[in-house]
């Protein structure tokens, strides 16, 4: 099988490359295939846009000609890497543990070929080789080859014993586990590399280390540089504080699609470089346009446009632009039923019997029941003022919703003033 040659230099130049062990000889290996992972706790019941990284490289190394595991953390998201905590993590017990795999299984999934033909991405969960193993076991096959002095030495580690709350065994203990993963995958499945963010590095490492003196074999490390916003906050949340989460049930493709819109100018460039699978040639492309016109937000709608699609689909992204033009005042003309679909519960959103658009005067009655004025006195001085307008055309006093004016049968678009949108759903 061939590999691209140019994989790891391509990961440089997208700044995807924070620290690897033996980098020369890291490349020279690249020339042909090698098993690598990266590995996804269980923490929650969803992934979020900080795992996002680990899922786009593993993808990037598949594309590349290489073979890779997506590890889920069945064992040791039951403990919880202190890696970037403050304080101890809530231990899982084995209902919420496999709740939350079932909700994160499909979405690593989502980014990888499990079905491709010759490096088919593997799905595995550490919790099958950890849970059988006995207490005496692991201190034997595992703790007799670190030091507790490589262990305190880790910066996370440090800064836990230095806190208030200090850190307990169970968290210290975590990355003699994920030693443990390394090992054992690079003895069962000639996995010779491990990836992973850049507060990862000592636990890899010491992955790396247990393989040398355990069996005298060869693991590579590499790590990319955190997630973080300009004020080195990581990604993961909305400017509102709210996760971004992966599941459309947690947080909607329209949301989603929002919250990318919102990105800075100065960091556009590094988010399609690190998330998306455009090419650093067509980034540039992308770039030069935006800074051509910056108040088109060209950079911004792409990346909102390639995220939505990689985590939902094509149909949501396309739904979220559409949905998300008609409230910031496209047309309604350019949205598919589809886009409507997604607008509901977005905006005030009020369902009615289509019964309701029997009256000819039903017009202020309307916009009283759905909130978008507060009486009936209020929408006759809106409508006085031509400050209503019924899928984009303007209303008057006299003006009535019907039938043949609903959208795909169903939909009525109402705008008071230029920022207030809402939406009537019309069902038998």
């Amino acid at each position: 099988m061939q590999t691209d040659p140019g994989l790891l230099a391509d990961l440089e130049g997208r700044g995807l490359v924070h620290d690897t062990t033996d980098r020369d000889a890291l490349e020279e290996r690249l020339k042909e295939p090698i098993t690598v992972y990266v590995g996804f706790d269980p923490t929650a019941s969803s992934l979020h846009v900080g795992n996002m990284i680990g899922l786009m490289t593993l993808r990037r190394f598949q594309d590349a000609g290489h073979h890779v595991i997506s590890l889920a953390g069945g064992a040791t998201g039951m403990v919880g890497d202190p890696s970037g905590k403050s304080d101890e993590r809530n231990l899982l017990d084995d209902d919420a543990l496999a709740s939350n795999l079932a909700g994160v299984v499909p979405q690593l999934k989502q980014f990888l070929d499990f079905d491709r033909e010759g490096n088919p991405a593997k799905l595995l969960d550490n919790r099958a080789w950890t849970v059988g193993v006995s207490y005496l076991d692991f201190l034997r096959d595992v703790g007799k080859h670190v030091t507790v002095n490589q262990m305190v030495a880790k910066e996370s580690v440090k800064a836990r014993m230095e806190g208030e709350q200090g850190i307990s065994y169970t968290e210290f203990s975590y990355m003699l586990l994920q030693a443990h993963d390394f090992a054992w995958l690079h003895e069962n499945e000639n996995c010779e590399m491990q990836m992973g963010g850049s507060d990862q590095w000592g636990n890899i490492t010491l992955g790396a280390d247990l393989i040398r003196r355990r069996r005298g074999g060869h693991g590579f490390a590499l790590t990319w540089p955190l997630l973080t916003k300009p004020d080195g906050t990581k990604y993961g949340k909305t400017a509102g504080g709210d996760t971004m989460w992966l599941s459309a049930d947690l947080m909607s493709p329209y949301r989603f699609y929002q919250a990318w819109i919102q990105t800075e100018d100065s960091e556009v460039a590094k988010l399609l470089s690190q998330l998306t699978l455009l090419s650093l040639d067509e980034i540039a492309s992308v770039m030069a346009e935006h800074e051509a016109e910056p108040h088109r937000r060209t950079a911004q709608r792409r990346l909102a446009t390639e995220l939505t699609t990689l985590v939902h689909s094509a149909e949501a992204a396309s739904g979220a632009e559409a949905a998300s033009a008609v409230v910031f005042g496209g047309s309604v003309a350019d949205i598919d039923e589809a886009g409507m679909r997604m607008l509901a519960g977005e905006v005030p959103t009020t369902t009615l019997p289509t019964s309701r658009l029997a009256h000819a005067d039903n017009l202020v009655p309307l916009l009283v029941e759905a909130e978008v004025v507060a009486s009936k006195g209020e929408g006759n001085r809106l409508l006085k003022q031509n400050g209503v307008s019924i899928n984009d055309d303007k209303a008057t006093a006299s003006d009535a919703i019907t039938t043949d004016r609903l959208l795909h049968n169903r939909f009525c678009l109402i705008r008071k003033g230029k920022k207030h949108v809402s939406l009537l759903i019309f069902t038998d």
